[in-house]
């Protein structure tokens, strides 16, 4: 095994906390949480090299902070009952402390796909790693389950906390994947046919298109400008993988990949959009592992093995990986601010090292 994969692995586990939580990164202060979504990557990784009892402890305190806030739930539906959205206390905040507990600054909290990621994520451990389910898991991923099918269709946060009143393709991928696993897990006919309509409205958005983009288009009235509803995204492989929306060589996706090398690839690394402004705009190392990932799986191993080798560059010498890398910025006027108001980027991110080591696993067990 190489240095930086065991480092990766060192990173996760020493990030964790006893409770089960995964701090998105720790030397960062916003970030000084456990995200559903970064977190259930963590563990997905950590189960693929063999360390399952740490994935178990971080679906354990996942599941005991979606039970405890049963009633949360029971809010979400009630809102969607009156064809309005969720208000502020109706919501599964993204990230919530390593006890379990809401963050007391704001933050764009409501988003869907931290909550799928989750599901699709518990449902791979259970049926990989685990040799029961428990009594408390089957209580979480049915609330979860409820509160997905409750919100699925309402505008909210996408998974780079932007763009609050639309809504996003890969958010969706997440709620496909996140409802499928909780529907064959609970054996609820009910949550895969909410599952299907899902993969539907993501399949005739694709057909229309010709690829998967950023947002819905069927989104795009209210309002909205259409300037931009064939944009594609870095965090669109997901719709593959690991959601399954499409298998991995859906010729949509193909495609897709095409416009993300085309639109997103300056150089070695991957941007997360076209006009991002977040630090300037850099190249994303989990997103680079991200396709380095789609690439190995469909069996492209020389473009995969780039990638990888783009990714360990962007380690420093404790081998540590940063979220992204401020090289061929999209808005190089942006990033100083950005330092400025929070500080250098994040490193290490924790869900780096996770799609790094993803990456790393794929290569070497796929033929």
């Amino acid at each position: 095994m190489s240095s930086l994969r065991q480092h990766s692995i060192h990173v996760l586990l020493a990030n964790q906390s006893p409770s089960g939580a995964f701090l998105a990164c720790p030397n960062m202060t916003d970030y000084r949480y456990s995200w559903f979504r970064d977190s259930s990557y963590a563990a997905y990784a950590l189960d693929l090299v063999g360390e399952h009892a740490a994935a178990h402890r971080f679906h354990g305190w996942a599941a005991g902070v979606i039970a405890a806030n049963a009633a949360t739930v029971a809010r979400a539906e009630a809102c969607a009952a009156l064809g309005l959205p969720p208000a502020e206390d109706a919501i599964l905040h993204t990230r919530y402390t390593v006890e379990g507990r809401v963050g007391n600054d704001a933050w764009p909290n409501f988003q869907l796909d931290g909550i799928g990621t989750w599901l699709w994520a518990v449902g791979d451990h259970v049926a990989c790693h685990a040799k029961a389910l428990p009594a408390l898991w089957r209580e979480a991923i049915a609330l979860a389950a409820r509160y997905l099918v409750a919100l699925w269709r309402q505008p909210n946060f996408d998974l780079w906390e932007e763009n609050s009143d639309r809504r996003h393709t890969y958010t969706q991928a997440a709620i496909y994947g996140g409802l499928a696993v909780a529907g064959r897990i609970l054996e609820r006919p009910d949550l895969l046919r909410v599952a299907r309509d899902v993969q539907a409205e993501l399949l005739a958005a694709a057909e229309q298109i010709g690829h998967f983009t950023k947002f819905l288009p069927s989104d795009s009235g209210c309002g909205r400008s259409p300037a931009h509803a064939t944009d594609v995204d870095g965090a669109l492989i997901g719709v593959a993988l690991p959601y399954g929306v499409v298998p991995a060589d859906h010729p949509a996706l193909a495609r897709t990949v095409a416009l993300i090398e085309r639109d997103l690839r300056q150089d070695g690394g991957v941007h997360r959009f076209a006009r991002d402004v977040y630090y300037g705009g850099g190249e994303w190392v989990l997103l680079t592992a991200w396709l380095g990932w789609y690439y190995a799986i469909t069996g492209q191993k020389d473009r995969a093995r780039a990638l990888l080798a783009w990714v360990e560059a962007q380690a420093n010498p404790h081998g540590d990986l940063p979220e992204q890398v401020p090289q061929h910025l999209i808005d190089p006027f942006t990033y100083q601010p950005w330092v400025d108001l929070r500080g250098l980027i994040a490193r290490p991110l924790l869900w780096s090292h996770a799609k790094y080591l993803v990456l790393c696993e794929t290569l070497e067990h796929t033929t």
